[in-house]
C-alpha cells in the first residue's frame, strides 16, 4: 500500500504540490496566531506600563497611629500588619509616617507636615547632610524660601496638642529626584496648597507633640500581577486584601484596578482578534483543499475504477486515496508550522512570559491540528463521493452532477450569513457571529454573483455564437461548462473582500492612531520640564528661541474636574499640530493680543515712593514684586509711614538684573512689634500713593495716569477688608473692619486689563458656570472667563477643557503659582540642539515624547494588534485564492488544450483559439476581484463596521473610512496582480503551444 501511495504521489507531482502550498500557508497562519496574539498581548501590557503614572502601579495602606512615644516600635508592627493582609507576591514596600504642623511665618501660620520614610534621603537631592538625629529636619527648597530659613537654620513648629513651639535643626535643603517616580506616588507625602514635608527620623516623633502620626506603607505590585500573568485576577485579590486590612482598622488605597483591566481587556481583544482571523483562514482553507481535491480527482477516477475492478472494497480504496493526501498534507504541515513561528516572532517577537509559553504552544499545535484534520476530513468527503459512483462513471470520466446538493449548501452558508449580520446588527459587530459578518457577506455576495455569472455565461455565450462572435461565445461556454467554476469564483470573492477589508482596515487604523496622537500630545514633540514657576518657564522658553517658531511654553493643569491647557498663544499657531476640530487658530491669539497691556518694569535697584498717611494709627506699606526671568517674589518694603506726606525709599537690586521687575500687589500691615509680630491694620487706616519711580526720582513707575486708572487696581479677596479708590490721578488704600478675622494684612493687587480670561471650551459647562458669568478657579480664587468658542476637541486636553493664555494666568495668578505639568512644545522645524539650549535657559528636562513614539505605543494595543494580524490574514486568504485558481486552471488545461486542437483542424483561427485559451481565466479573475471589492463595501456598509475602538475607548475624533478610495484602490490593484500573474504563469504553456507554427491556420 505505502508502494501504490508514493508512487501515485510521484506520478502526480503537481496535484500533491498545490495540497502542499495550501496546506502550509494555512498551517502558517494558524501557527503564527497563537505565538503572535501572546506576544503582542504582552508588548501590550508592557506599553501600558511604561506610561501608567505611578499611582497606578502602587499600592498604599494608611492608618493614624498613636505610637504612645515608640515611632519605632509603632511603624513595625504597622509594617507587618499590611504586609501579611496583602496579597502574596506583592514584595516588600516602603514605610512612613507624618504629621501635620504649623510653622509661624510673618502674620500668619503657615501649614506644614513633618515626616519620616524609608530611604528617603535616597531619592532625593541634598543641599547639606541628610537628618540623622532627634530634632533634624530637610526642607524643600520652596519651603526654605517660604519660611526664609537656611542649612543650620532653626524652623519653629506648633501642634493643635502642643504647649509650645518646638525647634528643628534643618540640615539640609532638598529636590526631589524623581518626583513622577513610585517613591513619590503617595500623595501622602507630597504638597498640594501648602509646602512640601519637611523630612525627618523616626527619633522625632517621640516628641509628645507627635505621638499620633498617620503611617503609610507603600508597596509598587511587580508587572506580573498587574499583566494578570497565568490568569491572576489582581481586581479579586486587592478587594480581598481590602477586606483583611479593614478587618484591622487599615485602609487600603490603590488606582491599579483600571490599569489592570485595561491590560487583561486589551489582551482578551488581541486574543479574541486573531483567533477569529484564524477561524476564518480556517474555514477559507478547508474550501481551497476541498475544491483542489475535486479539480484533481480526475485523475484520480481510473485509479480507483481499477481498484474496484480487481475486487479492492472501498475502505481499501478509500485508504489509497487518503494516503495520497495524507503526504502533501503532513508535509505542509511540516513547512507551515515552523513558518508560522517564524512569521509571529518577525511580526510580533518572542513570547517572554513563561505562562505564556506553554499556552501559545497548545494554542498552536491545536491550531495545526485542525488544519490537518479538517483537510483530511474534507478530502475524504470529496474521495468518498466519488467511490460510491460506479466503475463505468468513473471510467468515463464524466460525473452526474446533483444539482440540489451545491442549492442546499448555498441556502444553508446564506442563513448562516443572515444570522450574522443580524447579530452585527442587534448585538454588535464583537459578539456571536459578529465578527465573521463581512466574511459571510462575502460568501453571499460571491454566491449570488456566481449564479449570476454562470447564467450570463450560458445565455450570453449561445447568443454570441449565434451572431459570429466567437471569442465571446467559445469564452463564454467554457466558463459556463466547467464544473466547480462557480466555487472559484467564490472563493476568489471571498479571498479578495478580506483582503480589501483587512487593507482598508490596517490604513484607516493607522490614520486613525496618528490622528489620535497628534490631538494628545498637542505637537510634534513635547518636552516635560522641571522650573521654579511659570514666569521663568515662559523666560525660558522665549529667550531660547526668540522667533517664535520653534517652541511654546505650555502648562497642563486642572480646576475640579475640568482639565486646564494654559499656553503661549501668540506661538500656538506655529508650533501646535492645529486641526479644525479645535476652532479657528488665531482666535485666542487675537483675543489676548487686542486686551494686553504690557506692564511698566522695573530695572533699577532702588524705588522711591511718595506717599500720604492719613488717620491716627501707624501703617506700614510694602510693595510686592515678581522678577519677570526667574518668578521670585520680592518685597520692597518702605517700612513704617509717617503722619502726612512723605518720600521714603527701598531696595531691590535683584530687579536691576534684566528683564525687571513688575509690579503684584501693594500690603498694609501695622509695624512689628518688639518680637517681630505684625497684625493687619486696623480699621480706618488710609494711605495714599501719589508716585513711584526708580533711580532715585518718585516718578516713571508710576504716574498719575496709571495711579488714576482704576481699572489696574483691585482689592484682595482674603485678609482684612480693603477699600481700593482713584481720586484725583492717585491711588488711596483704606482699610474697613476686620470682620473675618484673617490674621492677614490688607492687600491692593494690580489687576491685569485683560480679565475676564479668554478662552476655548471644549465639552459641557463646569458645574456652577453660568453663561453671563463663567469663572473657573485657576489659583484658589474664580477668575472671569470670556468664552471665545465652544469647540469640539482641545489638543492634548480631549473633548473636556479649556485652552487659555499662560502669560494671562501667571500675571492674574501673581506670586501664588498654581502648580500644574510644565511642558515645552516644539514644533517640527525645531532645531536639533534646541534641548540642550533650554536646559541652559534654566530648564530641566525631565521627559520627551514624540506624535511617533504615541502612535507606536498605540500600536502596541489591542485594536492595531489584530487589524495586523488580519492584513496578513488577508494575504494569506489572496495566496490560497491564487493556489485554488492556479488548481482550477491546471485541471481544465489539458481538455481545453484538446479542444482547441479539434477547433483548429475545424478552421478556428490561430488568435481566436489563443483569446479563448486565456479569456476564461481573465474573466473568473476580474469578476472574481470586483466581485471581492463590492462584497467588502457591502460588508462594511451593512454591518455597520468601522475603524476598530481604541481599548480605552478614545473617541474625541471622527474615525477614518475604514475603506477609503486610496486602500480600496491599492487593493484592488494587488489582487489583480497576484491573480493576473498566477492565471498567466499557469496559462502559459498553452499559450505557447498554440503560437507554434503548424500546418493548419
Amino acid at each position: 500500500m505505502f508502494g501504490l501511495v508514493f508512487g501515485a504521489v510521484r506520478v502526480r507531482a503537481a496535484q500533491v504540490l498545490t495540497i502542499l502550498v495550501l496546506t502550509a500557508l494555512a498551517a502558517a497562519v494558524a501557527a503564527a496566531g497563537p505565538w503572535y496574539g501572546f506576544a503582542a498581548a504582552a508588548d501590550a501590557a508592557a506599553a501600558y506600563l511604561e506610561v501608567a503614572p505611578a499611582t497606578q502601579r502602587t499600592v498604599s495602606v494608611a492608618n493614624r497611629v498613636d505610637t504612645q512615644g515608640d515611632p519605632e516600635g509603632e511603624l513595625r508592627r504597622f509594617s507587618d500588619s499590611v504586609r501579611e493582609g496583602l496579597p502574596s507576591g506583592v514584595g516588600d514596600g516602603v514605610a512612613g509616617m507624618i504629621r501635620p504642623v504649623n510653622v509661624r511665618t510673618g502674620v500668619a501660620s503657615s501649614s506644614m507636615s513633618l515626616a519620616y520614610r524609608d530611604g528617603f534621603c535616597d531619592h532625593v537631592r541634598l543641599d547639606g547632610q541628610c537628618p540623622r538625629a532627634r530634632g533634624e529636619i530637610a526642607l524643600s527648597a520652596e519651603a526654605a524660601q517660604r519660611f526664609g530659613v537656611t542649612v543650620g537654620g532653626t524652623l519653629s513648629i506648633l501642634t493643635s496638642t502642643s504647649n509650645g513651639p518646638l525647634d528643628l535643626r534643618v540640615t539640609a535643603v532638598y529636590t526631589l529626584v524623581d518626583p513622577a517616580g513610585t517613591y513619590w506616588s503617595d500623595r501622602l507625602f507630597r504638597a498640594e496648597a501648602e509646602p512640601d514635608p519637611a523630612f525627618t527620623v523616626t527619633g522625632t516623633f517621640r516628641h509628645s507633640e507627635l505621638w499620633t502620626p498617620t503611617m503609610a506603607y507603600d508597596v509598587v505590585l511587580p508587572d506580573a500581577l498587574l499583566r494578570g500573568d497565568g490568569g491572576y485576577d489582581l481586581a479579586t485579590e486587592l478587594t480581598a486584601a481590602d477586606r483583611r486590612l479593614g478587618s484591622h482598622a487599615l485602609r487600603l488605597s490603590t488606582m491599579a484596578r483600571p490599569l489592570h483591566l485595561a491590560i487583561t481587556r486589551d489582551r482578551d481583544i488581541i486574543l479574541r482578534g486573531v483567533m477569529t482571523a484564524g477561524a476564518q483562514m480556517l474555514i477559507l482553507t478547508w474550501f481551497a483543499v476541498g475544491l483542489a481535491g475535486w479539480y484533481t480527482s480526475r485523475d484520480r477516477r481510473a485509479d480507483a475504477a481499477l481498484l474496484k475492478l480487481r475486487g479492492v472494497g472501498r475502505f481499501g480504496t478509500l485508504r489509497l486515496a487518503w494516503g495520497q493526501h495524507l503526504v502533501p498534507l503532513l508535509a505542509g504541515v511540516a513547512v507551515g508550522a515552523p513558518l508560522g513561528y517564524l512569521v509571529g516572532w518577525a511580526l510580533a517577537g518572542p513570547v517572554h512570559i513563561p505562562a505564556d509559553q506553554g499556552i501559545a504552544l497548545r494554542y498552536s499545535a491545536a491550531a495545526v491540528a485542525a488544519v490537518l484534520a479538517g483537510s483530511l476530513a474534507v478530502l475524504a468527503a470529496v474521495e468518498a463521493s466519488m467511490l460510491v459512483r460506479p466503475v463505468s462513471e468513473l471510467l468515463s470520466g464524466t460525473a452526474r452532477v446533483r444539482a440540489w446538493r451545491p442549492a442546499f449548501v448555498d441556502v444553508l452558508l446564506l442563513a448562516v450569513a443572515a444570522a450574522a449580520i443580524y447579530q452585527a446588527w442587534s448585538g454588535g459587530p464583537d459578539e456571536g457571529l459578529g465578527p465573521a459578518a463581512p466574511a459571510l457577506v462575502a460568501l453571499t455576495v460571491g454566491l449570488a454573483a456566481a449564479r449570476l455569472l454562470s447564467l450570463i455565461a450560458v445565455r450570453g455565450g449561445v447568443a454570441a455564437l449565434r451572431t459570429g462572435r466567437l471569442r465571446t461565445g467559445l469564452t463564454a461556454l467554457r466558463i459556463s461548462r466547467s464544473p466547480g467554476t462557480d466555487r472559484v469564483f467564490a472563493l476568489v470573492v471571498v479571498a479578495v473582500a478580506l483582503f480589501t477589508t483587512a487593507a482598508g482596515g490596517w490604513a484607516a487604523e493607522t490614520e486613525a492612531r496618528l490622528a489620535r496622537s497628534a490631538a494628545e500630545m498637542g505637537a510634534e514633540r513635547v518636552l516635560t520640564v522641571e522650573a521654579p514657576n511659570r514666569t521663568s518657564l515662559l523666560h525660558a522658553v522665549r529667550s531660547t528661541d526668540p522667533g517664535g517658531r520653534e517652541a511654546m511654553a505650555a502648562v497642563r493643569t486642572w480646576s475640579g474636574e475640568r482639565e486646564i491647557l494654559e499656553v503661549d498663544s501668540a506661538r500656538l499657531g506655529a508650533v501646535a499640530g492645529w486641526r479644525p476640530e479645535y476652532g479657528p487658530v488665531d482666535a485666542l491669539p487675537a483675543a489676548v493680543a487686542a486686551g494686553r497691556q504690557e506692564p511698566t518694569l522695573i530695572t533699577g535697584d532702588r524705588l522711591t515712593l511718595r506717599a500720604r498717611r492719613d488717620g491716627p494709627a501707624d501703617v506700614a506699606l510694602d510693595l510686592r514684586l515678581q522678577h519677570e526671568a526667574t518668578g521670585m517674589v520680592l518685597t520692597a518694603g518702605f517700612g513704617t509711614l509717617r503722619a502726612g506726606e512723605q518720600t521714603v525709599t527701598a531696595p531691590v537690586p535683584a530687579c536691576a538684573t534684566a528683564p525687571g521687575c513688575r509690579i503684584v500687589r501693594w500690603e498694609m500691615t501695622t509695624p512689628p512689634d518688639p518680637d517681630g509680630r505684625i497684625e493687619p491694620p486696623p480699621p480706618g487706616a488710609v494711605v495714599t500713593v501719589v508716585g513711584l519711580g526708580q533711580n532715585g526720582t518718585a516718578d516713571g513707575i508710576l504716574d498719575a495716569g496709571a495711579l488714576g486708572d482704576i481699572a489696574r487696581w483691585r482689592a484682595g479677596t482674603k485678609g482684612a477688608a480693603l477699600d481700593v479708590t482713584t481720586v484725583d490721578g492717585t491711588l488711596r488704600l483704606a482699610t474697613d473692619r476686620n470682620a473675618t478675622g484673617d490674621p492677614v494684612g490688607a492687600d491692593a493687587w494690580a489687576s491685569d486689563p485683560l480679565l475676564p480670561l479668554p478662552a476655548l471650551v471644549a465639552g459641557p459647562e463646569p458645574d456652577g458656570w453660568r453663561d453671563d458669568d463663567p469663572a473657573v478657579s485657576l489659583y484658589g480664587d474664580p477668575v472671569p472667563v470670556r468664552v471665545l468658542g465652544k469647540v469640539t476637541a482641545l489638543p492634548m486636553l480631549g473633548s473636556t477643557g479649556l485652552v487659555v493664555d499662560l502669560d494671562s494666568v501667571r500675571r492674574v495668578a501673581a506670586e501664588i503659582d498654581p502648580g500644574g505639568v510644565y511642558q515645552v512644545w516644539l514644533a517640527p522645524g525645531a532645531r536639533p540642539g534646541i534641548v540642550e539650549d533650554l536646559a541652559a535657559a534654566g530648564l530641566t528636562v525631565a521627559g520627551s515624547a514624540t506624535t511617533d513614539a504615541h502612535a507606536s505605543r498605540l500600536g502596541d494595543q489591542g485594536p492595531a494588534v489584530v487589524v495586523r494580524f488580519a492584513l496578513v490574514a488577508g494575504i494569506a486568504a489572496l495566496l490560497i485564492a491564487a493556489a485554488t485558481v492556479a488548481v482550477a486552471a491546471t485541471a481544465d488545461r489539458r481538455s481545453l488544450a484538446e479542444q482547441l486542437r479539434v477547433l483548429r483542424e475545424q478552421g478556428l483561427s490561430r488568435r481566436v483559439a489563443v483569446t479563448t485559451s486565456y479569456a476564461g481565466t481573465a474573466v473568473l479573475i476580474l469578476t472574481g476581484v470586483l466581485g471581492g471589492v463590492l462584497a467588502a463595501l457591502l460588508a462594511v456598509a451593512i454591518t455597520g463596521r468601522s475603524v476598530p475602538a481604541f481599548t480605552d475607548g478614545w473617541a474625541v475624533l471622527a474615525p477614518p473610512d475604514p475603506l477609503d478610495t486610496v486602500a480600496v484602490i491599492v487593493a484592488t490593484l494587488v489582487s489583480l496582480a497576484v491573480l493576473g500573474l498566477t492565471g498567466w504563469l499557469v496559462q502559459s504553456p498553452l499559450l505557447r503551444s498554440l503560437r507554434e507554427p503548424e500546418g493548419g491556420r
